[in-house]
């Protein structure tokens, strides 16, 4: 009985997010991954497909801000999300994040090329998620056929020793509202 009350206090967790403290419900298919979940272990890749940077290994001991975001060179995430990260980066590191990390289903080349192209060189880190098995395994997967087909929800998180502190999913998945940076609280 008491693993029964358990999954379920689990399930209801996952089921109640919050976005900049404003509740919203997600579909009872949503098992996002919530706060004071281990982040799974997916290899990344930063700069070049030889490059493999795994999640988890990366937020060992250590305190990030990860976001996701549905494309590289996308409009809303060139203009608005990613540039807010890279203006707040050392406020961030002053308030204790150790890296900030933008996560997007492209190859590597394509989230190398972008970083170049938004200055992000000692900010934030561009880590392609190259079959979408890291934003599959967090739940925050989509089908955009205007993008090519799988992508990412908006999102973004802390994590701490490799334990979500916060999460942020937009409510309507694409919105540029919850998971800005400056909705971040460390």
């Amino acid at each position: 009985m008491t693993l029964h009350i358990s999954r379920a206090i689990s399930v209801a967790r996952r089921l109640s997010l919050s976005c900049s403290n404003r509740g919203f419900h997600l579909s009872p298919r949503a098992m996002v991954i919530a706060i004071g979940d281990k982040i799974p272990s997916v290899d990344l890749f930063e700069d070049s497909p030889s490059n493999k940077v795994n999640i988890r290994d990366l937020t060992s001991q250590k305190k990030l801000i990860i976001f996701g975001v549905p494309g590289a060179f996308t409009p809303g995430c060139s203009k608005t999300h990613l540039p807010g990260y890279i203006e707040k980066a050392a406020d961030f590191k002053r308030q204790g994040i150790d890296e900030i990390v933008c996560i997007s289903v492209n190859d590597p080349f394509v989230m190398s090329a972008w970083g170049k192209d938004q200055g992000v060189e000692g900010k934030v880190r561009m880590l392609a998620d190259t079959n979408a098995e890291f934003t599959k395994a967090i739940d925050v997967d989509m089908n955009l056929a205007v993008l090519g087909g799988t992508r990412s929800k908006r999102y973004s998180m802390i994590v701490d020793d490799g334990i979500v502190k916060e999460m942020n999913v937009e409510p309507d998945n694409t919105g540029l509202s919850c998971s800005l940076a400056d909705h971040i609280k460390i």
